[in-house]
């Protein structure tokens, strides 16, 4: 147990999924056996390990390293330059962490070109489901997930969660972009700098008083466990509801669409033994560690009003009961009622009757001529809106945090 007690662990993460007082006796205690099998990943084989106990050994001790020195400033000055993916990593990084990150921006050699571009014609096509998936349904999710939302509320970007939410947001925005790992696209660089920001508040988190009160025993926070809870809240939670709204997606286009997320979590540190290679596995994995974990906190409900608040500003002809029975629509009642959403009598009968209606309606359209293109290109202007409104106009910089959240 040498090796792990040494290492430190993950924490902020998750495509809008940002994010007290209850005892030690969480949800995480109840949590099954891992019994998974690495047969069923992209790596086909691996040593069967919990992922519970494992987190990101080539990440972890570098962003301590960088931390304890006192490099944070000058080392996310200077990664403010880098914003391609073909871009060289910028002159005076220290070398321990220019080392890391040369080796860590590589794809995976299972990457699949073919699929990725049809990744890519998937998002033309369902970009606005999933964009809709990922905020009001992804998002809120994870304030159900009390480590997500414990390891959001007391890091540093739990402190101003519009910022939190704009970098976080900027995870989500460069997967669907057609250029996400394309030389000129931003997604190698997106993934990398979460990774160390994950790695760093790994280092930091463990020192602050409010989450080891709350941590349910957990004494590194975020482990690949919880990385892949995070993933599959995105990634498989967004086909599940494309399947309930009977949105349309083809063989190849569903295929595009995991593989993209595939390549994602193996960029974001992810071991290849723990992620799915078929929609059938990542359900088989999302029932093991996401439906048992989902559950109550101080501060998901805290973070649950931010997020609400968020979407209430940012168009003002969305009311509050409106927004909360789409998202009780879109999460179901049993995350609806984990983080205290309000029962809607009037608005929620009438978007269950409406959204399919919706849906069925412009998928009707998608096949005429020109309209993906013309679909795309509004919803790609909805897509930059917004962040451009969660960054109050200034660049999305994901930064390596020194600190935890302020007392």
């Amino acid at each position: 147990m040498d090796g792990v007690s040494r290492r430190r662990m993950l924490i902020t993460g998750g495509a809008l999924g940002a994010l007290g007082a209850l005892s030690a006796a969480t949800p995480a205690q109840a949590r099954p056996p891992w019994t998974w099998a690495p047969s069923g990943s992209v790596a086909g084989e691996g040593a069967g390990l919990d992922p519970e106990w494992v987190w990101d050994e080539e990440a972890d001790p570098v962003l301590a390293a960088v931390i304890d020195r006192g490099d944070v400033p000058r080392v996310n000055e200077l990664l403010r330059q880098w914003t391609r993916n073909d871009q060289p990593l910028p002159a005076g990084l220290p070398a321990d962490l220019r080392d890391f990150m040369e080796k860590a921006r590589r794809l995976p050699s299972w990457a699949d070109t073919g699929k990725l571009a049809a990744a890519v014609e998937f998002t033309k096509k369902k970009g606005i489901y999933t964009g809709a998936l990922y905020g009001l349904g992804s998002g809120l999710m994870s304030t159900a997930i009390p480590r997500e939302a414990r390891a959001v509320y007391y890091s540093k970007g739990g402190a101003d969660m519009k910022d939190r939410i704009a970098k976080t947001a900027k995870l989500g925005y460069d997967i669907g972009d057609l250029d996400a790992y394309q030389p000129q696209g931003s997604m190698i660089v997106t993934c990398v700098k979460t990774r160390l920001v994950h790695a760093a508040v790994r280092h930091l988190l463990p020192q602050s008083p409010g989450w080891t009160r709350t941590s349910g025993g957990q004494t590194i926070p975020i482990s690949q466990a919880d990385v892949m809870v995070t993933w599959h809240s995105l990634a498989t939670f967004g086909m599940r509801k494309l399947k309930d709204w009977r949105v349309p997606v083809s063989t190849a286009e569903s295929d595009g669409f995991l593989h993209v997320w595939q390549v994602t979590a193996h960029m974001l540190g992810v071991l290849d033994e723990y992620i799915p290679k078929s929609w059938n596995e990542a359900n088989s994995q999302y029932q093991q560690v996401v439906d048992p974990i989902l559950a109550s906190t101080p501060e998901g409900h805290a973070l649950t009003e931010v997020l609400l608040d968020i979407v209430a500003e940012l168009d003002a002809g969305l009311t509050r009961p409106l927004i909360n029975a789409f998202s009780r629509y879109t999460v179901g009642d049993k995350v609806g009622d984990a983080i205290g959403l309000d029962r809607e009598p009037f608005w929620q009968p009438l978007i269950s009757a409406a959204w399919p209606l919706l849906v069925a309606f412009r998928e009707g359209l998608i096949p005429l001529p020109l309209v993906p293109e013309a679909a795309w290109t509004v919803e790609e202007a909805i897509r930059k809106f917004v962040l451009l409104f969660l960054a109050e106009g200034e660049p999305i910089d994901i930064e390596i945090p020194d600190t935890n959240r302020p007392s």
